[in-house]
């Protein structure tokens, strides 16, 4: 099975929509996705996540699913330098300044990560995650997945940036801190996880590859930095 993790497309400032940019953005994400032979689109009940999907629906003839546990998680948020931020975009010289850093198993028993409503969110959201996972065929048991029946489906979710952030963390098992601040999605940036097999019974996930938007290049299009705060200015 493939799980293609979708950021949507180009977003309106401060609205939740898609830019006319965005549009043909996602016009690109549906070409590639039908190429492909997606099976299933979900999607986050977002407007700029659901005009993202819509596109490939009609492009595919799928339907969508709407669940709003895809939404980022916007209510956790953490100040820095005076700066109030997403929780999402925590300074990596913030996350490792001690040494070791975070793992899988104690990043929730560091700090700024002990506060209310962090745990409850990672716990709802990796909850739902195998849900969905469960009704492709693929239990999580441990740090592995029983596959309870042979599939090649392959399953399309439209999210968020922070969101795609969460199904790394949680499905390569890594500390989700350093995940924060070590990845970005760009907006219709495609992330693909292949449940790898090698046994009739476990699967286990690996990121063929992490926010690709070779789409969009191949289609004329740059990558618009959206959602990257003021460490995009680095990237000149």
């Amino acid at each position: 099975m493939h799980l293609y993790v979708i950021r949507h497309s180009d977003p309106l400032p401060g609205a939740d929509g898609l830019t006319e940019l965005g549009y043909r953005e996602a016009q690109t994400v549906a070409a590639r996705l039908r190429e492909i032979g997606v099976t299933h689109l979900y999607a986050s009940d977002l407007h700029r996540a659901r005009e993202t999907a819509r596109i490939t629906a009609e492009a595919t003839g799928l339907s969508v699913e709407h669940h709003a546990w895809l939404r980022e998680p916007g209510h956790l948020a953490i100040e820095q330098g005076g700066t109030s931020y997403r929780m999402w975009d925590v300074f990596g010289e913030t996350v490792r300044a001690t040494m070791p850093p975070p793992s899988f198993d104690d990043w929730q028993t560091r700090e700024p990560f002990t506060g209310p409503g962090l745990n409850e969110a990672w716990q709802s959201f990796t909850s739902e995650a195998d849900l969905l996972l469960g009704r492709h065929g693929y239990r999580r048991e441990g740090g592995r997945y029983r596959m309870l029946r042979e599939t090649d489906d392959r399953v399309a979710v439209f999210a968020h940036n922070g969101t795609v952030l969460l199904f790394l963390a949680h499905l390569l098992m890594l500390p989700l801190p350093l995940v924060w601040c070590g990845f970005y999605s760009w907006p219709s940036g495609i992330t693909d996880f292949l449940f790898e097999t090698h046994s009739p019974e476990w699967a286990v996930p690996r990121a063929v590859y992490v926010a690709d938007t070779s789409h969009l290049r191949a289609a004329g299009m740059e990558p618009q930095p959206r959602g990257m705060g003021d460490w995009f200015e680095q990237l000149r």
